[in-house]
């Protein structure tokens, strides 16, 4: 069970994710620690590691909207958190998966900062509330890249498994 420690409404930009100031710091490894720069108290919170991988950041319509950058989804992977939206924009979503970002979209998604959330694969449950909420999937393919760790691992994890299996053998 995971707890939200963070709850955010609509139309959250990329620039509230990962302000634009930081942009010339690009490795994964250093862009988690502007996570919600512009937010102190969170931000701190992250970077002395007082809040738990698997935790939950709920969010409302349009999350990850603005521009494209991709430092906005790593900043909250470098955190191992698990994003649940209403809905979530096209390339945030795309970058999100790329990267193997955990994230749920739950149209009717209703949860406040402290309460106990559940994942399952067809719904998420407030238990604190005790209502739960229809998930909407993403395709076979594009799971199977996030629960891969991204893009990458995917196909290095293929590339492996295909060079376990034999070819025909050529010019026979």
């Amino acid at each position: 069970m995971a707890k939200v420690v963070y709850s955010i409404g609509d139309d959250i930009s990329t620039d509230v994710i990962y302000p634009g100031r930081y942009m010339a710091t690009v490795l994964p490894t250093e862009t988690p620690q502007y996570a919600f720069a512009d937010d102190s108290a969170f931000n701190g919170q992250l970077k002395s590691k007082q809040i738990p991988p698997g935790s939950i950041i709920s969010a409302g319509a349009n999350f990850g909207c603005g521009s494209s950058r991709e430092q906005a989804v790593s900043t909250l992977k470098g955190h191992e958190l698990i994003i649940v939206a209403r809905s979530v924009a096209r390339i945030f979503m795309q970058n999100a998966i790329n990267l193997g970002l955990r994230l749920i979209v739950a149209p009717e998604w209703e949860a406040s900062v402290g309460d106990e959330v559940e994942v399952s694969e067809d719904q998420v449950t407030n238990r604190t509330t005790n209502r739960s909420f229809a998930i909407e999937r993403l395709p076979r393919a594009r799971q199977a890249i996030v629960d891969a760790g991204g893009l990458i691992a995917y196909t290095r994890k293929r590339l492996v498994e295909g060079s376990t299996v034999t070819s025909p053998s050529r010019g026979r």
